[in-house]
C-alpha cells in the first residue's frame, strides 16, 4: 500500500523542482529508471540471500530501506534528493519477489497460481485505498503522502517481526552463496540461459516493460489531456485497485480452472495490447470514458497475465530454486523499469502520448511471441504435473 500512496504524487512533487513542465514526462521517466536500475542491481542478491538465510530477515531489510527512501522523498527539498530517495527504495525494493517466494514455500505447485492471486488481492486492496488516501493527503501538502507511506512501512515491519513466521526451513536453504553469484549482470545472463524457463522469462520482460511505460506516463497523460490534478489521478489508480480485487479475488481462480494458465496468459496478453490502444486514444479525443474503459481493461487483463505467468514459472522450478526464480523475475522486471520509463518518457515528450501507447502495444506483442515459443515445454511440464 505504501507504494500506491505515492504513485500518483511523484509527477506533481517533481513539478515543484522544474522550471517548466514540458519535460515532466522525461524527468519522471529518469526517476523511475533510477529506481529500476537499483532494483536490477539488488534483486538477484535479495532473492538468493532469502534462499540462504530465510525470507523473514530479507523482507524486513526491504521494508526498512523503502521506508527510508520514502522519508527522503517526503523531506527532501531538491530534485537530487528525489533521485536519492528512489535509489534507496530501489536497492531494497525486492520485498514483492520475497513475498512470492514465501507463498511458494507454503503451497503446492498446482495451487500456487490461486494463492498468488490471493496475494494479488492484498495488493489490490492497497491499490484501492492507497491512491485515494495519498490524493487526499496531497490536498494538504504533496510531501505528506510520502511521510505517511514511510510510517506505514515501519508499522508493517514491526507487525511482521512479531506475527510472521519463517517459511523456509533450514534443510531447504542453499548451503552457501559465492560472491560471484551476486553479480547482477552475471545473474541476468544466467537467467537467460535457464533453458526450461528462458522464453517464459522473456515473455515476462516484454510484458513488464510497457507496463512501466504506462505507469510512468499515465499521470502526465491525464494531467495533459484531461486536466486531472493529484487527487483525480489518485482516484484513477484507485479504480485499478477495484479491478484488481475483483479479478484477483473472484475471477482469476475461475479463469484458471476454465482455461488453464497457458491459454489464460495468451488471451490476457491480447487484451493488454487492446488496452494500450484505448488509453492512447485519450490523447486524440480527450474523452474521460476512454480512461475508464482502458484502465478496467488494462488492470483486469494485467491481473490475469501476472497470476498465470507467475504460476507457470513457479511450476517449472524446484522448491530450492523459488527464491532464485523470483529474483530472476524481479531482475527482468527491474530491467523493464529501466528501459521502459526512459523509452516511454522520450516517446511521450518527442513524438506524443498516443505514439507512446502504440509502442507499448507493439512491445507486448513480443511477449505473446515469446510465450508462444515456450508452449511445447510448458505443455510437457503440465503433463508431468498432471501425471
Amino acid at each position: 500500500m505504501g507504494l500506491t500512496i505515492i504513485v500518483p504524487l511523484v509527477p506533481f512533487l517533481t513539478l515543484q523542482f522544474l522550471a517548466h513542465s514540458n519535460n515532466l514526462a522525461a524527468i519522471v521517466g529518469w526517476l523511475t529508471a533510477a529506481y529500476g536500475l537499483c532494483q536490477l542491481l539488488a534483486a538477484p542478491a535479495l532473492g538468493m540471500l532469502s534462499d540462504r538465510f530465510g525470507r523473514r530477515p530479507i523482507l524486513f531489510i526491504c521494508l526498512l530501506g523503502s521506508a527510508i527512501g520514502y522519508l527522503i522523498l517526503g523531506l527532501g527539498g531538491a530534485l537530487w534528493l528525489l533521485f536519492l530517495g528512489r535509489i534507496i527504495d530501489g536497492l531494497t525494493g525486492g520485498d514483492i519477489s520475497v513475498l512470492f517466494s514465501y507463498v511458494a514455500d507454503i503451497t503446492e505447485p498446482k495451487d500456487r497460481g490461486k494463492y498468488f492471486g490471493r496475494l494479488g488481492v492484498a495488493a489490490g486492496v492497497g491499490s484501492l485505498i492507497g491512491p485515494a488516501f495519498g490524493g487526499l493527503l496531497a490536498t494538504v501538502n504533496y510531501r505528506a503522502p510520502f511521510l505517511a507511506a514511510a510510517g506505514l512501512l515501519l508499522l508493517t515491519l514491526v507487525a511482521g517481526y512479531f506475527l510472521l513466521p519463517e517459511s523456509l526451513r533450514k534443510e531447504h536453504r542453499i548451503p552457501s552463496i559465492a560472491v560471484s553469484e551476486l553479480n547482477p549482470l552475471k545473474q541476468l545472463a544466467s537467467t537467460l540461459r535457464w533453458a526450461n524457463i528462458r522464453w517464459l522469462l522473456l515473455a515476462w520482460f516484454f510484458y513488464e516493460l510497457p507496463v512501466s511505460m504506462l505507469q510512468t506516463t499515465i499521470a502526465v497523460l491525464t494531467k495533459d489531456s484531461l486536466g486531472f490534478n493529484a487527487t483525480q489521478v489518485g482516484l484513477v489508480i484507485t479504480l485499478v485497485g477495484v479491478v484488481n480485487i475483483l479479478f484477483q479475488g473472484v475471477l482469476v481462480g475461475w479463469f484458471l480452472t476454465k482455461l488453464g494458465s497457458i491459454r489464460l496468459a495468451l488471451i490476457a496478453l491480447v487484451l493488454v495490447v487492446s488496452s494500450y490502444f484505448v488509453l492512447g486514444s485519450i490523447a486524440l479525443f480527450a474523452v474521460p470514458l476512454l480512461l475508464i474503459v482502458g484502465i478496467i481493461l488494462f488492470a483486469g487483463s494485467g491481473s490475469l497475465v501476472e497470476n498465470a505467468v507467475r504460476g507457470l514459472l513457479s511450476q517449472m522450478v524446484g522448491r530450492d530454486e523459488q527464491g532464485r526464480m523470483s529474483g530472476a523475475t524481479q531482475s527482468l522486471q527491474s530491467l523493464g523499469w529501466i528501459v521502459g520509463p526512459l523509452v516511454g518518457g522520450f516517446v511521450y515528450t518527442v513524438w506524443g502520448p498516443f505514439q507512446a501507447y502504440v509502442a507499448s502495444a507493439f512491445i507486448t506483442l513480443l511477449a505473446i511471441l515469446c510465450l508462444w515459443i515456450a508452449l511445447p515445454l510448458l505443455q510437457r511440464q503440465h503433463e508431468q504435473n498432471q501425471a
